[in-house]
């Protein structure tokens, strides 16, 4: 397929969002050329065939669950993706006897006290109030924290609101008395550390954790899910329907530059040296590689620059033979594999806290962490059609925290799987093959300045974040760097997609 010489809107890159964006401006009755830089759709949401020693194996490579979409979105996109639910979705072992596993039931050894089963009653039934508050805010503008607080948050709430927004994760979760400190740093580590470069104590981590537990998909209960055949089926299903909507999308296209004249965009020009005329762009990439090719007003670059994180998650993905066995869990328990399993510094009952800390610590003076935060997933069991005719399953460990630029060697690799064998023994012998995106290798493999899964830190919130009007004429974003927040929502498509229109007048 050629690729035009016009539209009425260009969209740089073919993530999730950008899709989303490119449906509703197709349905609007809008010309709409995407133009991917990779040979592939979807950014990082994607399903793939990494190993080259179980090449029949699929993987979600990138992101892994579904969870934070709004409900809303998907039925006015009129999709409706594929979910499985993981029940339990949290798994804690500990290389002892104790355990937890919760879902729909809890089944606990030694992990909780009486105190912190009221302590985690409280503070879910907190944070089911915040969630459906907050709900209407995801699909519209950002205000500030305070004009966001005082619009859609029941006025009891406002202050805590304001809190967790601007605080921290720990200062938060410690309001609940909660006795177990493997139990706070469980919460602390899954929900307000996941994906950013901070720390359990640092300002806006109390945000990531909001936005992390905003899961409304319908039979979620406040959990994340499974896309049945990996995240690619969420990239498939949009750009299906975008195709149908009239749109059209090219690969291996990447952007040099947006054009300007008179003060206002006119199009793109491709690497190759084609011109794609359009009087609207909307850089569905990351902030900072828009910033590199388009004519940002210089005052936004700065505010966005002042923001700019690297990444500190890694990504080790793993073709397993068998499943795992895990010592702690006696005969007859519920199956914990479908749920996150959390490998946490501390589970083996010693200062958890003290050793999280610790580790982030190490990241921040560039070292590979001795200790670091792993999820370690494995969703096969879930959903069969991942495997492939031997029946290997596809499982990875999400590890946080790891210095952007560190060298992650084999060694290191090896080390983290030794940590899964202090859990489940024998887990090293199971892996056929591994596939490790470090930092670096997630900014090469998929596109993200670097390496950072959200674009823009999840510390930055609401307003503060990317905006979907650059200032420049023409000119939009719409990425995980803008609001609500990064991971795959879907609302900034959406906004995007709605702010163009209005400015159009359609």
């Amino acid at each position: 397929m050629t690729h035009p010489t016009s539209a009425d809107v260009v969209i740089i890159g073919s993530g999730h969002n950008g899709l989303v964006s490119g449906i509703l401006l197709a349905r609007a009755g809008l010309r709409v050329v995407m133009l991917e830089a990779s040979s592939v759709i979807g950014g990082a949401t994607r399903t793939e065939h990494p190993f080259a020693k179980v090449p029949g194996l699929q993987q979600s490579t990138g992101s892994y669950l579904l969870g934070l979409m709004p409900p809303e979105l998907m039925r006015t996109l009129d999709i409706d993706i594929p979910v499985l639910r993981r029940d339990p979705h949290y798994f804690l072992p500990t290389p002892g006897s104790a355990y937890l596993l919760s879902g729909s039931t809890r089944t606990d050894n030694g992990i909780y006290s009486e105190a912190d089963l009221r302590a985690d009653a409280l503070m879910q039934a907190e944070l089911a109030a915040l969630r459906e508050d907050l709900a209407p805010a995801w699909l519209a503008e950002p205000g500030t924290v305070e004009e966001t607080a005082a619009q859609y948050i029941r006025p009891s709430l406002q202050d805590t609101f304001i809190s967790l927004v601007r605080g921290s994760v720990l200062d938060y979760l410690k309001k609940f008395d909660f006795e177990s400190e493997l139990l706070l740093s469980m919460y602390a580590v899954t929900d307000g550390l996941s994906g950013i470069n901070a720390g359990p104590d640092d300002a806006g981590t109390g945000h990531n954790f909001l936005v992390h537990n905003m899961c409304r998909l319908p039979g979620a209960d406040g959990t994340w899910m499974i896309a049945r055949g990996g995240m690619g089926t969420v990239s498939r299903m949009f750009s299906e329907a975008f195709v149908a909507a009239g749109g059209q999308i090219f690969t291996s296209s990447r952007v040099a530059s947006v054009l300007s004249s008179a003060g206002a965009v006119t199009g793109v020009a491709l690497e190759s040296g084609h011109v794609v005329s359009s009087p609207v762009v909307l850089g569905a990439c990351d902030p900072y590689e828009l910033m590199k090719i388009a004519p940002v007003p210089d005052s936004l670059q700065e505010r966005m620059k002042a923001h700019q994180r690297t990444g500190t998650t890694m990504k080790v993905n793993l073709a397993l033979s068998g499943l795992p066995k895990f010592s702690c869990l006696p005969a007859g328990a519920p199956s914990p594999f479908g749920s996150t399993i959390h490998l946490l510094p501390g589970s083996d009952g010693d200062q958890p806290l003290a050793r999280l800390r610790r580790m982030w610590e190490q990241v921040q003076s560039g070292q590979l962490p001795d200790e670091p935060t792993i999820e370690w997933y494995l969703h096969t069991t879930v959903d069969p059609s991942l495997m492939d005719d031997e029946g290997h399953h596809s499982s990875a460990l999400f590890v946080q925290s790891v210095p952007y630029g560190a060298a992650v060697d084999d060694a290191y690799v090896d080390h983290l799987l030794s940590i899964c064998d202090s859990y489940a023994p024998g887990t090293s012998a199971l892996v056929a093959d591994t596939f490790t995106l470090s930092p670096s290798g997630i900014e090469s493999h998929f596109g993200i300045t670097g390496g950072h899964i959200h674009h823009v830190d999840n510390t930055v919130a609401l307003a503060s974040r990317m905006p979907y009007a650059t200032g420049f004429p023409g000119l939009y974003a719409g990425s995980a760097g803008c609001h609500p927040a990064g991971s795959v929502i879907g609302a900034a498509g959406h906004n995007a997609a709605n702010r163009i229109l209005a400015d159009l007048g359609k």
